[in-house]
């Protein structure tokens, strides 16, 4: 098993491009970056996924559904869907390593040139639209799109697809297949990742279990991790601030227990900050950064456009349709329903080009099958709109809904259902704000009303009507819910402009520095879905994709750096290879620091306790594989996390290259053993530090064993070595309401089933208390 992602604990205290966030935009700037030579870093709040892992039943499903009111405030929630509700219109996007790619249908298309032309657009793109061109090819160069091979190996013409047709038809409209990021061959790829031939199960949006989904996981990021790019998983980015030359990077890491000691946030160093966490990560991140003084323009939080999305069904045509994803069911051989989105209707090409607009089909993904049957019907009753009549055709669609009740999505009316995606030209007049309370709130009250909205309907209706079905809107669009919309396409908040008066960012999603002017934030950039300034009326990934490549070669420019193109030096094989189970905790250590004292440990405490030079630490331990940890003589594992002593520094001191060795025999007393802890303490004001402890583990009185197991004794240091000058020397101790807090962040890393994981924890326990007794029972 091969991951992207590194251990938390790898995390080096500076870097030259720290990225936030793992979409096409912050996936683009990993990997040029990293081609550049620099040294760069990715932070992902979600998790890292590979194929077999994504849910494919409703209630795996269901444990990564996050629900949301605005951005919550909790720093620990963490699902693969995220549903943000706003007012007006609600989000549905993805949290994982490779963004919302891996939970999109996959679909590159160009903007329409009149679309790029806006001049809401930055003068610098409108005039020099080859480059954004060029950063099209470089984006189809990676991303691989190419459309469904319909009768060619093996592949069948989906009913779906002709459905479509039969609609275009219909509506005398241009029909054609889409280009879609799918591999439909077994290979290895141009950036050394082995990837399967798509099987048609249908199920794109709740993960590709299968590898041949062209996410970013499978191109961008292997590239950068392949050009040094160091990438990290379960990261969740508050805020940045600029200090001298460097920019900070706060963060608290997610699901390992810091929440439990009420820790503080961990911060890393960075020349260049690339945020690329989406419309509403980004937009948060800047929000909070301006709370914390970040010199922001005012229209932060402006211009958010849901893309003029629209979700609505073709119910119960007298056409099959095949359009539910098979989930469980899946085979390795190829099933006839296909990839989520093959085909469009595309209506861009009108006189009025806010009229103008794309119909595609979709796929209802197999985990959620089960809730279509009833839920359509009931849909129907509600607000569909039934596009032919007689009593025949009542009999039939009776009949077919019969049949999906008591049969299930895949027979009858569900089995006839086309699902359509309409994306438009809204007006862009959305805002997200930040309360005082650091919640943000997205707000867009009566935009389902737009007449544009009531022009799709009617498109989709003219779909629906081809094929004898009911038309059904998105559910949330009628009078009872105020006409509100969803979105899977969130675009603004941080819009692009000539100047602070006009936009967030410059053309090249640098940020701006103020309120108005020209002036930019030196290494402060945003690349992603945030800086686009207007809806794109289609499929927006292409443009997010462009958009970035176009930035990351002017930067590269800016600072002198090559930026090279080519695959020759892919290897076969990414990732890092995880053989097998390892462990981790979560500790707090509380206690004083005797400030000039460089002798005596119970000295210098009780000169800090005198003084009352408090010190305390919160440190994650991780070790990789505890079979290899056990076996090693040195027993060491690797430490994150974070020391707060006043008395050194008024803000929390952040700790990396940390190193932990549990029961190490001492070489002068057969009879004693010691636990080490040592660390590199960083300042957010530029001081560093070097953190000396150790646990005494020694067979005097066995009563002992509690104080000895409990009791740190420590130095610290100035500068990264133990060969600085000595601070001062004290104690630390571990309280029980800390202790039982910790044993409930024990958990094991990377176990290949629930079985392994409880396994691995108990080699651990056994370890330790096996080295307990021996120590102090032993005769």
């Amino acid at each position: 098993m091969k991951k992207l992602a590194k251990p938390l604990t790898s995390i080096k205290p500076e870097y030259d491009f720290v990225v936030i966030g793992s979409g096409y935009g912050g996936s683009i700037a990993a990997s040029r970056m990293g081609r550049t030579g620099q040294s760069v870093c990715l932070l992902e709040k979600g998790k890292e996924f590979l194929p077999g892992e994504f849910p494919d039943t409703l209630l795996d499903a269901s444990k990564e559904m996050n629900f949301v009111r605005g951005k919550s405030s909790s720093l620990e929630n963490n699902g693969l869907y995220e549903f943000t509700m706003g007012n007006g219109i609600n989000v549905f996007k993805g949290c994982g390593l490779g963004g919302t790619s891996l939970v999109n249908a996959n679909v590159s298309i160009k903007p329409e040139e009149r679309v790029m032309q806006d001049k809401m657009w930055p003068e610098a793109i409108r005039q020099d639209l080859a480059s954004f061109e060029e950063g099209v090819n470089r984006a189809w160069d990676m991303l691989k799109p190419n459309p469904y091979p319909e009768n060619k190996g093996g592949y069948p013409i989906l009913k779906k697809t002709e459905a479509m047709r039969k609609s275009a038809d219909y509506m005398s409209a241009p029909f054609r297949l889409l280009d879609i990021n799918v591999n439909f061959e077994n290979k290895t790829n141009h950036v050394g990742v082995k990837q399967a031939k798509c099987t048609n199960c249908g199920d794109c949006v709740t993960g590709c279990n299968v590898g041949a989904k062209n996410t970013t996981a499978m191109n961008y990021l292997p590239d950068a991790y392949n050009h040094g790019a160091e990438i990290f998983t379960s990261i969740n980015v508050r805020y940045v601030k600029k200090f001298q030359a460097y920019w900070q990077v706060f963060y608290h890491p997610i699901g390992i227990g810091r929440d439990n000691f009420d820790a503080p946030l961990l911060f890393i160093k960075a020349k260049n900050v690339i945020l690329s966490a989406g419309s509403l990560g980004s937009t948060e991140i800047l929000f909070r950064s301006a709370k914390m003084g970040l010199k922001v323009s005012k229209r932060l939080g402006m211009r958010f456009t849901g893309n003029g999305d629209v979700l609505g069904f073709g119910y119960n045509n007298d056409e099959r349709i095949n359009g539910i994803g098979l989930g469980k069911k899946g085979t390795d051989s190829i099933a006839n329903v296909g990839p989520c989105i093959t085909s469009v209707i595309d209506l861009r090409e009108r006189e009025d080009l806010e009229d103008g607009m794309t119909l595609e089909e979709g796929t209802v993904p197999g985990p959620i099958r089960s809730l279509m049957p009833k839920a359509l019907i009931a849909f129907s009753r509600l607000a569909g709109k039934d596009t032919d009549r007689g009593i025949k055709d009542y009999f039939k669609e009776k009949y077919r809904e019969f049949r999906s009740l008591f049969l299930g999505a895949f027979h009858g009316a569900v089995a006839h259902t086309q699902i359509y995606l309409v994306m438009t030209h809204d007006d862009g007049n959305g805002t997200m704000k930040m309360d005082q309370e650091g919640k943000m709130s997205l707000n867009w009250e009566g935009v389902g009303k737009q007449e544009i909205f009531n022009k799709v309907n009617g498109e989709m209706f003219s779909a629906t009507q081809a094929l004898g079905g009911t038309k059904i809107p998105n559910p949330t669009w009628n009078n009872l819910m105020n006409y509100d919309l969803v979105t899977v396409h969130p675009l603004g908040g941080c819009g692009m402009g000539d100047s602070a008066d006009k936009g967030v960012v410059d053309h090249k999603g640098q940020v701006f520095d103020g309120e108005n002017g020209n002036t930019l934030h030196e290494g402060l950039y945003i690349l992603d879905g945030a800086i686009i300034p207007r809806p794109v009326g289609t499929n927006p990934l292409l443009t997010i994709s462009a958009l970035a490549e176009r930035s990351c070669k002017l930067i590269a420019e800016e600072k002198g750096l090559n930026l090279s193109y080519g695959y020759e030096t892919a290897p076969n094989s990414v990732g890092e290879q995880v053989s097998g189970t390892g462990v981790q905790f979560t500790e707090t250590m509380k206690g004083y620091i005797g400030l000039g004292e460089s002798v005596d440990y119970e000295k210098g405490f009780e000169i800090g306790k005198l003084e009352n030079n408090t010190f305390e630490f919160t440190l994650t331990i991780q070790t990789d594989d505890i079979d290899a940890f056990v076996a090693d003589a040195s027993h060491a594992g690797k430490m994150i996390g974070n020391m707060i002593a006043p008395s050194i520094s008024q803000e929390p001191l952040s700790a990396y290259n940390g190193v932990f060795n549990l029961f190490v025999q001492d070489e002068g007393d057969e009879k004693k053993k010691r636990m080490n802890y040592s660390a590199q303490l960083i300042s957010p004001t530029g001081q560093e530090y070097y953190f000396d402890g150790f646990k005494e583990i020694k067979n005097d009185i066995v009563v002992d064993a509690w104080k000895d197991t409990t009791t740190l004794f420590i130095t610290l240091y100035k500068g990264t070595t133990t060969d600085g000058i000595i601070l001062g020397k004290g104690k630390l101790v571990i309280k029980v309401t800390d202790l039982l807090k910790q044993l409930r962040t024990v958990k094991a890393l990377h176990p290949t089933s629930k079985e392994e994981g409880r396994r691995a924890i108990g080699t651990f326990g056994k370890f330790f208390a096996g080295n307990v007794f021996e120590t102090y029972f032993k005769l």
